[in-house]
């Protein structure tokens, strides 16, 4: 957490026995969160927020499809642990905050079959380790894998089988967290980041495929039903967030590892305001660019999407050159219903000229453009699934035993930051507020201008 607020090194603990583990292996910096996620994709670490996206854009437009390898060839089957053998307390979980309520492995890919077609979810949901053969895992309705086991699996009194691979390689972890559409191949998609396939090798316990190049592999099933205490947590919202909760029980049938596995681990929580983690980082720098390309392959003139730094997976701005306020409504309403957003609770469309990964930039155009009486909109007051990991809903609306999420809603919202319909047509709005700020910058330090009068924004200068 030190080396995450000082913005330092990678963390490697080697004095550990049975494993290694590394730290927020793709935290990047405050001013760019996005270095070490290009790193490993192997694209330069000097490129622009936009030359990075439209990088990472280019390659999810053309995903390669994976290969299966033998068991032979697959570094994650050099320890096989099956039956009596498996014993999930060989490896040393950490215990990532003060305050939680067990150790965890939140930093992985959750594989997970649908029950109707031939599909195959990776996801990026933590785990909760209870003893040798069982721990509970954070499944939120609303989700693709969470719908998959609530609605599907358990609907039907049957175990879903998944698998968790931990410490994958690079492109196979950021399309776990990306918003891939329900019915697409993820494996496709990393592939496609990493412009090569991604080997895949059967598990030794159920018919999932899974990374053959993953440090460990846990095989299981989450079962129907069943339940077991997950949390509290230190969550990406910055709190120790509670209370403890039921979620699914995941009872582990197989383990394989390579023989010196590194298991990285997350620590939620110090990405919020002036530092940043794996999660927070790879929302800027996976997430994204993901949900920029699926906007305009809807259809939508966007220049940007991208959350804020301070407040990953709750407030995103969307940067457009289209500022008409239905057009706006439109996109907000797709955002809303299409995508689902459990998580986001409201955009802010700025200007594309605005870097919407400029928080200072973005606040400034929400103070300069946006009108509390027009330009604020809800879509509709407590109609919308939240999730339960916020602070501001009190104990009793986060529980719900049968589904893991909120027990109450909430309403969405969006806020049209863009400079349109501002009544300022007739003066050079970029002059003006350039006036404007240089005039406060110089009434700071106590100097008079002779050069030009004192204009605030949409003034005319006529």
């Amino acid at each position: 957490m030190l080396l995450n607020e000082e913005d330092s090194s990678v963390p490697l603990f080697e004095n550990v026995e049975e494993a290694r583990l590394v730290g927020d292996p793709y935290r990047g910096s405050q001013r760019r969160p996005w270095d070490r996620i290009a790193l490993g994709l192997e694209l330069p670490t000097d490129l622009s927020y936009r030359e990075y996206y439209e990088s990472v854009i280019e390659r999810l437009k053309n995903p390669v499809d994976p290969i299966t390898v033998a068991a032979d060839d697959a570094p994650c089957k050099e320890v096989i642990q099956t039956g009596d053998d498996v014993d999930l307390l060989d490896f040393p979980w950490p215990y990532i905050h003060a305050g939680d309520g067990g150790r965890y492995s939140n930093l992985h890919t959750l594989i997970a079959p649908d029950i109707d077609s031939e599909w195959v979810d990776w996801s990026y949901h933590r785990s909760m380790i209870h003893d040798s053969e069982t721990a509970s895992v954070l499944l939120l309705a609303g989700e693709q894998t969470p719908n998959m086991y609530y609605y599907k699996y358990e609907r039907r009194n049957e175990p879903m089988p998944v698998a968790i691979a931990i410490g994958v390689e690079p492109a196979v972890q950021y399309a776990s967290v990306m918003w891939i559409p329900t019915g697409r191949n993820e494996a496709e998609f990393a592939g496609g980041l990493k412009q090569g396939p991604v080997e895949l090798v059967p598990c030794e316990t159920n018919d999932l495929l899974v990374p053959a190049t993953a440090e460990l592999v846990i095989e299981g099933e989450i079962l129907p039903n069943e339940r077991r205490d997950e949390g509290p947590f230190g969550d990406y919202f910055g709190y120790m967030n509670g209370p403890r909760r039921s979620m699914p029980l995941f009872r582990v049938t197989g383990i394989t590892h390579q023989t010196d596995p590194i298991l990285p681990f997350c620590v939620e929580g110090v990405g919020v305001g002036h530092t940043e983690n794996t999660t927070s980082s790879m929302e800027i720098g996976c997430v994204g660019p993901d949900a920029t390309l699926g906007l305009r392959t809807a259809g939508f003139d966007v220049e940007c999407c991208a959350p804020w730094k301070s407040t990953p997976r709750t407030v995103y701005a969307i940067s457009t050159e289209k500022t008409n306020p239905s057009y706006l409504h439109d996109m907000a309403n797709f955002i809303f219903t299409t995508w689902g957003m459990l998580h986001v609770d409201f955009f802010v469309f700025v200007d594309a000229d605005v870097n919407p990964l400029d928080q200072r930039a973005v606040l400034e155009a929400l103070a300069l453009h946006a009108d509390p009486d027009t330009d604020f909109h809800q879509f509709g007051v407590e109609t919308m699934p939240k999730v339960p990991l916020n602070i501001y809903q009190t104990p009793t609306e986060k529980g719900d035993v049968q589904t893991g999420t909120s027990k109450a809603k909430t309403s969405k919202a969006y806020i049209d930051a863009t400079s349109a319909e501002s009544g300022r047509e007739n003066c050079d709005i970029d002059d003006v507020e350039r006036k404007y700020r240089a005039q406060k910058i110089l009434k700071r330090a106590g100097i008079e201008s002779e050069t030009f009068s004192f204009i605030a924004p949409g003034e005319s200068t006529q």
